[in-house]
């Protein structure tokens, strides 16, 4: 995830400090990300001065211990703009934990498995709707609004999928999922038969027109 970019436009604004930024990053975010770990956000911070998008500066307090203030270079700026102008693929492509729960399920043939995980899936995904949906309608900040939205959109394309998932695997009784259901070798050997091209007698389009 791009946070270090996220930190530098929060210090493309003007210099500021770890907690501060830390303050700032959750403000502009919105809830549905959660608490940035301070910890991290250092780790961030020390990456992106070694790398010399930023440069820190150690300031003197009468009372507290000294702060570091961190300031954007004109190479972060560089760096900054560059991930502005391109497009942002799926950090994780299709690969999720759920799809990989339904695969299990569906493969051990058994239809009950497969409505609970489902079943377990939609109200968890429902209930996570309906959290995102109030927090939308509270958000004051119109870009958090914005965020929440677009987090509802994906918590409902996934409802979708749950419901693909019962309509094919659940449609016809559990007959699917008897063809489904195998070993390892089994499934393997499977998936080598169907990716491999048909055999051909040498009876082709050519030879049946003559």
């Amino acid at each position: 995830m791009a946070i270090q970019h996220a930190v530098l436009a929060l210090l493309a604004r003007g210099p500021s400090y770890g907690y501060e930024l830390k303050s700032a990053f959750e403000a502009a975010a919105g809830p549905q990300w959660g608490p940035l770990n301070i910890g991290h956000l250092y780790q961030i911070l020390d990456r992106l001065s070694r790398d010399s998008l930023v440069i820190a500066e150690r300031q003197a307090q009468q009372v507290k211990p000294d702060r570091v203030v961190y300031q954007i270079t004109p190479a972060g700026r560089a760096e900054l703009g560059r991930w502005l102008d391109e497009p942002s693929p799926r950090s994780g492509g299709f690969r999720d934990d759920f799809f990989l729960k339904v695969t299990a399920a569906a493969r051990s043939g058994s239809a009950q498995i497969v409505r609970t995980v489902l079943s377990n899936q939609r109200g968890h995904l429902l209930r996570e709707l309906r959290n995102l949906d109030g927090l939308r309608r509270k958000a004051a900040d119109p870009v958090v609004g914005l965020l929440l939205a677009a987090a509802c959109r994906h918590v409902e394309a996934d409802l979708a999928f749950v419901n693909d998932a019962e309509a094919v695997l659940l449609a016809d009784g559990g007959a699917l999922l008897a063809t489904l259901a195998g070993s390892p070798s089994e499934i393997a050997a499977s998936a080598a038969d169907a990716s491999s091209p048909p055999a051909t007698d040498g009876a082709g389009p050519a030879r049946a027109a003559g």
